[in-house]
């Protein structure tokens, strides 16, 4: 794995690094443990509503022996219009070591990455823009239903425009050689996409992928007349995941979902937990993702002996 103090976007991984960094989760699920060099501190900055990522970062840094340093928006000098780099100073100058930042502006993460900071950050999600901590969730669930990246069919199927967890995963997947699909609302589907993949219509995948990919519609992101016209059961029938749709589904087709799930909109509410269905494995998964990038990290910094790492892997570190 490259050297890195940050780790922001799918952009920065190489296929090496997504081998590394689900060998790194896999030997963590299997037991393995590491030993902080001295007392380490993280901060979880979260400007936007979360409940999987942002505890599941938590666990990661507590099963890594981080202590854990409270932060709520709501009562920070951001309120009183502190910049979120200077916010970052501050942390960073009272000995925080690690800050994961969830931000609603895209590409938020460019300034700060600019200021050349010791203090290492991890991108939990911006704007519309990237969900690298996600998009590496998703990759090890599929490696460890398939073992293999080449050649599987995938559609993201959903609200395509405001999704970070589409552009990652578009970009990362066909990266790794599988073929990406995409569907839902055809006026969601965005010019950039196309060097991507193809869309088609809902019914004409189902039959065909490996994997269907459900993304819920954002209506934090919608204008207010969108989301006052919008009608959940209409969507469901011509763009979701219907009882009768996944039935047609083969045999080896699995269903995930980054989560929240709109039950009823774009998954029907009995597929959330059957017999195909990843999603709660997805969540599994999401905590051992996020302990390998905080131990990468941390090993980066010499605040414990990247070594353990490098056992676990079998690919060189740096």
């Amino acid at each position: 794995m490259q050297a890195t103090n940050d780790l922001v976007s799918v952009d920065q991984l190489t296929n090496e690094d997504v081998t590394y960094f689900i060998r790194l989760a896999q030997a963590f699920k299997r037991g393995l443990t590491v030993t902080l060099n001295r007392p380490a501190f993280a901060m979880n900055l979260f400007f936007e509503n979360s409940t999987r990522t942002h505890t599941s970062f938590e666990m990661a840094e507590r099963r890594l022996g981080l202590q854990v340093i409270p932060f709520d928006p709501r009562t920070s000098s951001v309120t009183k219009g502190e910049s979120l780099l200077d916010t970052l100073k501050t942390i960073q100058a009272i000995g925080v070591d690690l800050a994961v930042i969830r931000h609603p502006e895209d590409n938020y993460y460019q300034d700060l990455l600019a200021a050349e900071m010791p203090i290492s950050l991890i991108n939990a999600g911006d704007g519309s823009g990237q969900h690298p901590s996600q998009s590496l969730l998703d990759m090890l669930t599929i490696y460890e239903e398939f073992g293999h990246f080449d050649g599987l069919k995938i559609a993201i199927v959903g609200d395509l425009a405001h999704s970070r967890v589409a552009r990652s995963n578009m970009a990362l997947l066909t990266q790794l050689g599988a073929q990406v699909f995409f569907s839902g609302p055809e006026a969601w589907m965005q010019p950039e996409f196309t060097a991507y993949g193809e869309y088609r219509p809902l019914d004409e995948l189902v039959g065909e992928m490996d994997v269907m990919m459900l993304l819920r519609v954002q209506h934090e992101r919608l204008p207010q007349a969108k989301n006052a016209a919008f009608d959940a059961q209409a969507y469901h029938q011509q763009y979701g995941l219907t009882v009768a749709r996944a039935a047609k589904m083969p045999k080896q087709a699995i269903i995930m979902h980054p989560a929240p799930v709109n039950r009823g909109v774009e998954l029907a509410s009995e597929l959330v937990e059957a017999p195909q269905s990843r999603i709660f494995q997805q969540m599994t998964n999401g905590m051992y993702v996020r302990m390998a990038m905080v131990a990468h990290l941390l090993g980066q910094r010499g605040l414990l002996d990247a070594r353990q790492l490098e056992e676990a892997t079998h690919v060189n570190f740096n």
